[in-house]
């Protein structure tokens, strides 16, 4: 398996012919899906390189991505969805996981190279099954909304810091000044907000998980419960940006895949991961959408106005 380095060496020798790094980060999607014999779609975001960059994250913009990848794709052949996103607009993850199941039924196996974090792990979980290395993760599902001057803040979190608040007031009336401090940060809707987006992300990857990954399961509501129990929890995760290992995500009972146990599968997916991030090197490109008939669907930023 070529490394990052050997990758980036051999960029440069096919450069050095008049080609580029999409030769061959081309050349390993396409040997992966000769090699499943399956359509192979990579889902790559940046986020890593441009973090504060808020394209990175899924939006309803990457549905015309899919779209164009999808078009005149044989469709019998399945789908290997290669994914690698920090998450990103639940009603546009809702959208891409609906678009691809009325295309492929379950028919879905996706892969994680390295992370696939918070609506990431919603896309996996709508998937036949998953398949992850040492090195892979998913994340907790739990819904964030921002504040302006607050930042990034997990709805769960919300939720459990009113209910402390009330507890506390019941017990000392006093401390109702202290809490009305921190409370006036939200608006008067914001609680109501918090709460159907939780209620939203659980049911719909708890339906997922139902009627895909643990279909014809005679347990499927109680294995889908036991897994939303324990990734949209922070009594389990305690943070949104805790990192699921594959160990992990077994123990919670997703159905797993270990990469390691093909090691030609885990070279072709690890040297497209490989190619994808060597081509952020250009930091103009934010998102790839890639299928394995080089069909391209490529994001891009003009950098000097953010940074």
């Amino acid at each position: 398996m070529p490394d990052l380095k050997q990758i980036l060496d051999e960029i440069k020798n096919v450069e050095e012919n008049g080609t580029s790094v999409d030769i061959v980060r081309r050349k390993y999607i396409r040997e992966l899906s000769e090699y499943r014999k399956r359509n192979v779609i990579v889902y790559y975001s940046n986020w890593l390189q441009n973090p504060n960059v808020p394209e990175n994250a899924i939006s309803d913009m990457d549905i015309n991505g899919f779209m164009t990848t999808i078009h005149e794709m044989d469709t019998s052949m399945g789908l290997d969805l290669i994914l690698h996103t920090p998450g990103g607009e639940l009603a546009a993850t809702e959208n891409i996981v609906n678009y691809l199941r009325t295309i492929f039924s379950c028919d879905i196996d996706v892969f994680v190279p390295q992370l696939a974090m918070s609506a990431g792990t919603m896309i996996a979980c709508s998937c036949r099954k998953i398949y992850m290395g040492k090195q892979s993760s998913l994340g907790p599902i739990d819904p964030q909304f921002y504040i302006p001057g607050v930042g990034q803040v997990a709805a769960l979190g919300i939720i459990e810091e009113i209910e402390r608040a009330l507890n506390e007031i019941k017990v000392r009336p006093e401390s109702q000044v202290f809490w009305a401090n921190i409370f006036q940060k939200y608006n008067p809707t914001f609680i109501g907000k918090c709460e159907k987006a939780i209620e939203w992300s659980t049911q719909i990857t708890a339906e997922w998980l139902k009627n895909c990954m643990f279909e014809k399961d005679p347990d499927a509501e109680l294995k889908a419960k036991n897994v939303i129990d324990k990734i949209a929890s922070h009594i389990e995760t305690k943070s949104h940006r805790r990192h699921l290992s594959m160990q992990k995500c077994k123990e919670i009972g997703l159905k797993i895949e270990d990469l390691e146990q093909d090691q030609k599968l885990q070279d072709l997916v690890l040297s497209i991961h490989h190619s994808c991030m060597a081509t952020f090197h250009n930091p103009t490109i934010i998102k790839i959408i890639e299928n394995q008939k080089n069909k391209l669907f490529m994001t891009k930023i003009a950098i000097e106005k953010r940074f």
